[in-house]
C-alpha cells in the first residue's frame, strides 16, 4: 500500500467514515455564504488571515471574497494590517474621492502594502462602488504607526489637541509646549531603536510628561465628545488611542530587559484590537492581516535566539465580541517549489480536487488524526498548527501559489 493510500484510508476512517471532502467546498460565492450562515452568529468582524505576506493569488482571492460579501451579505467595511492614520487617506479617497489613486497607494498604506496590485485593485473597486451607491464602503488601517520601530506621536497628539480646541485643552497644555515636548520627529522614528534600546527616547523626561498629557487629553475627550460631530468624534478617539498606544510602545522600546520584544509584540496587537473594536461598530467588516494577528490561540514567532509568545489581536477581540468574531486562516499547498509532506494538514488538503477551497476547520480537526506539523523552506510562510484547528472557523486553502514576493 502506498503512503498516500495509507493516509487516505486513515483520514477517511477517523470519524464515522467521513471523507476529507466532506469538510470542504470550492471557494465561490455560494460557499462563502454557506460558511457564514453555518456560524452560530453573524460576525461583525470576519478575519481573513495571511499565511504569508505578498502572495498575489491570495490578494486576488481576498478581493473576490470581499466583493461577494458587499454585494450579497451586507458588508460595508474593509480593514487591513496597515497604519491606522495613513488609512484615513485611503478612506477619504474611497468615500469622497479626495486625492488620486496613485497618491493613496503611495501615502495611504504602510509596510509597502501600497505596492501590492491586489490592494490597488481593491481600493479602485471600492471607490467605483461608492460612486454608484448611497451607502458608502469604508476603508480602515488597523495597525499602529509602527514598523519594527515606532513613529512619532505628533500627528495623533496634535490632531487630538486641535479637535479639542478651546480653553480646556489649553489649560492642560499650550500648543507651543506640546510642540516643544515632541521635538523633531526623527528623534522618535529612529530605526536604530529596534535593535538598540539605548537610542530610544521613550523613557525620557519629555516622553513621560507627554504620557501624562495624553492621559489628560483622553479624559477631556470623554467630557467633550457630545460637542463633536460624529466624524470628528470618530477621528478624535482614533487619535486618542493611537497617541496613548504609541507613547506606551515608545516607553517599552527603551526597555533593556529580556522581555522587551515580547512586550512590544503584545502591545502592538493590543493597539490592533482597540482599532478593531472601533471598526466593528461600523457594521460587518472583512479584516485582512497575518494569521498570527488574527488567530485565537497565542502567537509564536522566532526572533534570533528568542521565541516570542503573545496573545494576538484576534484572541483579544474574540474575548470581547464572542461569536461576532470569526476567523478564516489561509494556508497553501505548494509554495513555489516547496511541496508539503503528505502527512501535514497542507499535504492532506492538497488531495482535494479544487485549486481554491473553503474548509470547515473544526470538522477537519475531527477528521484528521495527529497530522505532522509542516516545516516550510520559505521562512516567510507560517504553516497551520494542526493542534489549533479547533480554534479556527475555516481555512481558505490555495493548492499552489507561485506569484509571491520576497520580504524586505
Amino acid at each position: 500500500m502506498t503512503i498516500k493510500k495509507s493516509l487516505h484510508r486513515r483520514f477517511n476512517d477517523t470519524v464515522d467514515g467521513m471523507d476529507i471532502k466532506d469538510t470542504a467546498r470550492p471557494l465561490d460565492g455560494a460557499g462563502i455564504s454557506a460558511f457564514l450562515h453555518s456560524l452560530p452568529a453573524r460576525p461583525q468582524l470576519l478575519g481573513l488571515g495571511e499565511a504569508r505576506h505578498f502572495v498575489e493569488e491570495l490578494g486576488e482571492v481576498r478581493n473576490e471574497i470581499f466583493r461577494h460579501l458587499v454585494e450579497h451579505e451586507g458588508y460595508r467595511s474593509f480593514a487591513i494590517e496597515s497604519d491606522c492614520l495613513k488609512g484615513l487617506l485611503a478612506d477619504d479617497y474611497v468615500r469622497n474621492g479626495v486625492g488620486t489613486l496613485d497618491e493613496v497607494m503611495t501615502c495611504g498604506f504602510s509596510h509597502d502594502f501600497g505596492s501590492v496590485a491586489a490592494n490597488r485593485e481593491l481600493v479602485a473597486w471600492m471607490r467605483a462602488y461608492n460612486e454608484d451607491h448611497d451607502e458608502k464602503l469604508r476603508f480602515f488601517g488597523f495597525d499602529g504607526p509602527l514598523e519594527y520601530w515606532a513613529h512619532s506621536p505628533r500627528q495623533a497628539l496634535m490632531g487630538l489637541y486641535d479637535l479639542l480646541d478651546g480653553p480646556l485643552p489649553r489649560a492642560v497644555v499650550s500648543r507651543e509646549t506640546l510642540d516643544a515636548l515632541l521635538g523633531p520627529d526623527d528623534r522618535w522614528s529612529n530605526e536604530a531603536t529596534a535593535m538598540d534600546p539605548s537610542q530610544s527616547i521613550g523613557q525620557s523626561a519629555e516622553a513621560r510628561c507627554l504620557r501624562l498629557i495624553a492621559d489628560d487629553l483622553v479624559a477631556l475627550l470623554d467630557t467633550q465628545a457630545p460637542a463633536l460631530s460624529p466624524q470628528d468624534r470618530e477621528r478624535a478617539y482614533l487619535y486618542a488611542r493611537t497617541a496613548t498606544g504609541l507613547l506606551r510602545f515608545h516607553y517599552w522600546m527603551a526597555d533593556r530587559s529580556p522581555a522587551r520584544w515580547t512586550r512590544l509584540s503584545a502591545l502592538r496587537d493590543a493597539m490592533m484590537a482597540e482599532n478593531l473594536r472601533a471598526i466593528a461598530r461600523h457594521g460587518p467588516a472583512l479584516v485582512f492581516a497575518s494569521n498570527l494577528h488574527l488567530q485565537r490561540n497565542k502567537s509564536l514567532m522566532p526572533l534570533g535566539e528568542e521565541e516570542l509568545e503573545w496573545w494576538s489581536a484576534g484572541a483579544i477581540i474574540a474575548t470581547q465580541l464572542g461569536d461576532q468574531y470569526a476567523f478564516l486562516a489561509s494556508a497553501f499547498g505548494t509554495v513555489s517549489e516547496d511541496v508539503p509532506p503528505e502527512d501535514t494538514v497542507e499535504g492532506i488538503l492538497s488531495t482535494l480536487p479544487w485549486d481554491c477551497t473553503l474548509v470547515d476547520a473544526r470538522r477537519l480537526a475531527a477528521v484528521v488524526a495527529r497530522p505532522t506539523p509542516r516545516v516550510s523552506r520559505d521562512f516567510a510562510y507560517f504553516p497551520l498548527d494542526p493542534t489549533h484547528l479547533d480554534l479556527i472557523d475555516g481555512v481558505v486553502f490555495l493548492k499552489q501559489v507561485t506569484k509571491l514576493r520576497a520580504l524586505g
